[in-house]
């Protein structure tokens, strides 16, 4: 799929993977290769393991319990995306917990 000459991608972190494959089914769009982890201190830790230059990127994640974390994994998605050059970053929040 193709929107205004980009490349959609559709990305999801560890509290909203199930709605994200749904969404991208739906779609007829595979899911991005990327990968939330932590580190031995605790640390989020992400991957991605596709270009995302130029693309506009959709994340996936819901800020449910555990909030702060789940927060967390959403904003350095986000940085991540943003280092390696893609051209819209849009986060898709089915629940904002501090709202």
């Amino acid at each position: 799929m193709n929107f205004h000459g980009k490349d959609i991608k559709i990305f999801a972190a560890s509290a909203s993977r199930r709605m994200a494959e749904q969404i991208a089914e739906c779609l007829g769009l595979p899911m991005g290769k990327s990968e939330v982890g932590t580190f031995s201190d605790g640390e989020i830790s992400v991957s991605l393991f596709e270009s995302v230059r130029g693309s506009d990127c959709f994340l996936i994640q819901s800020t449910c319990a555990p909030v702060n974390n789940n927060l967390m994994e959403l904003l350095i998605l986000t940085d991540a995306m943003k280092r390696a050059s893609a051209a819209r970053i849009t986060a898709v929040m089915p629940y904002f917990g501090y709202a």
